[in-house]
């Protein structure tokens, strides 16, 4: 699965020179397949305990979800915190609670220990209303929040005026830990760090077969790693073993940039706070503030191709819903988009992320499927494959312990995540009519 090209995260960054294909035979302790957050934070973290280290990578370091979602980092697990007790039950959703804002606090550990210059904004994040009709839904999901654990606080409207958050944005709730960042450029300390901590690197080296066995091997078009341990960390992109494939479904979501904006614009604007915002639509809408002067946005919209196929390119109609989205949410702005991209994630049945261990030998492990919360959650996977590796015990057997039923097959697959799309897209819709016929004129 490829897609077209790099996201601006990635592409306005200085070129780095690339890590080599793999060719011929090599010998290491762990094999990695995949070269985002995963991948990279494992690499770092076992060659912490002095395990050798292979990574191999399909294209290039970050190139997928890692380098094309919305830099948010926010403490997000599951569907909606909302749901967590009705799906998991009060314990076991105070303890999801706590372990994703321990994932939060492990990436600003790794930022600061590592020196990432990522434009980290520790401000918080925002879950917004659009309407009033949506203050009852919001205001419960403080509620079973502050019940559960997390750091939430009531926005009303003038607390977020004082915020400089448009008035389209009709009330909130402020979750930390947590705030904004830039995507590519913490990706790239990752790969710089790992690269100093002595982890073997191959860039544009895609798994074609993966043989199991007490030291198992992955092979690629030019060459072959032995491993006593091999970690899949590919996420959304389809694993090695098709056992795995109908643990999680990846969609494809759109995401947009504008130009910088400009001193009208500028004015307009009083949203300097860093906090990213999303919305509680059903596909939810989330923005952020660069620390150039964008805005960031994107969801609205998730698509799935038959099999899971890319979806390389924002669909036409899925831009213009985008654009309609910029302009309902920012009126006071006139900033164009610059331009669009794609990026897929992965999610199970029940929204949490799948981490285990598979194989006669025991000795493959798995961590994907971060519907949508990877910053936080596929950064912190990084230490749980490297306890799953040790046979230690850690904070990685909350997910190790939850069993995911498994997507049907295709094309029912295809006919269900359709039809849930439809179905989502068309309850935003009319909620977004509403609120601008009731805008003021």
């Amino acid at each position: 699965m490829t897609v077209a090209a790099p996201s601006p995260w990635l592409a306005d960054l200085p070129p780095v020179e690339p890590a080599p294909a793999l060719e011929g035979e090599r010998r290491v302790d762990v094999a990695i397949v995949g070269a985002g957050y995963t991948g990279l934070c494992t690499a770092l973290a076992l060659r912490a305990e002095g395990a050798s280290v292979a990574v191999l990578e399909a294209e290039t370091a970050g190139f997928g979800a890692s380098g094309r979602n919305a830099g948010i980092l926010a403490p997000e697990i599951g569907k909606e915190i909302a749901s967590l007790p009705r799906t998991f039950g009060r314990e076991r959703s105070r303890a999801l609670v706590g372990f994703v804002e321990d994932a939060i606090r492990h990436v600003e550990g790794l930022i600061e220990r590592l020196a990432i210059d990522c434009d980290y904004r520790p401000a918080g994040n925002v879950l917004c209303a659009v309407h009033p009709s949506q203050h009852a839904r919001l205001e419960r999901a403080a509620r079973i929040a502050q019940e559960l654990g997390a750091r939430a606080e009531w926005l009303g409207p003038e607390d977020l005026r004082k915020r400089g958050i448009p008035p389209s944005f009709t009330a909130g709730i402020l979750q930390r830990p947590g705030g904004t960042l830039h995507p590519g450029r913490y990706v790239r300390g990752l790969r710089t760090a790992a690269l100093a901590a002595g982890a073997e690197l191959y860039e544009h080296s895609p798994v074609v077969r993966l043989d199991p066995g007490p030291r198992a091997a992955l092979a690629t078009p030019r060459g072959r790693v032995s491993a006593t341990h091999v970690v899949l960390a590919t996420n959304a992109y389809p694993p090695a073993l098709r056992r795995l494939r109908r643990l999680a479904a990846p969609v494809w979501a759109s995401m947009f940039r504008t130009e910088p904006l400009g001193p009208d614009a500028e004015g307009a604007l009083e949203w300097r706070g860093g906090e990213g915002l999303h919305t509680i639509h059903e596909l939810f809408e989330c923005y952020q503030r660069t620390a150039d002067g964008r805005i960031v946005g994107g969801g609205k919209a998730v698509h799935y191709r038959f099999g899971g196929r890319a979806v390389p390119e924002a669909p036409r109609a899925t831009r213009a819903v985008l654009e309609r989205a910029l302009r309902d949410r920012f009126p006071d702005v006139a900033a164009r988009i610059e331009t669009f991209w794609t990026g897929p994630f992965a999610f199970t049945l029940d929204f949490v992320p799948a981490l285990g261990t598979v194989g006669r030998e025991r000795n493959v492990v798995y961590s994907i499927a971060y519907a949508g919360h990877g910053l936080s959650l596929a950064s912190y996977a990084g230490r749980l494959v490297a306890d799953e590796i040790a046979g230690r015990d850690g904070p990685g057997r909350l997910l190790a312990s939850q069993r995911h039923l498994p997507f049907p097959p295709e094309p029912l697959r295809w006919l269900a995540l359709r039809s849930a799309d439809a179905l989502l897209s068309r309850l935003d819709a009319r909620l977004d009519r509403k609120v601008r016929a009731e805008r003021p004129r």
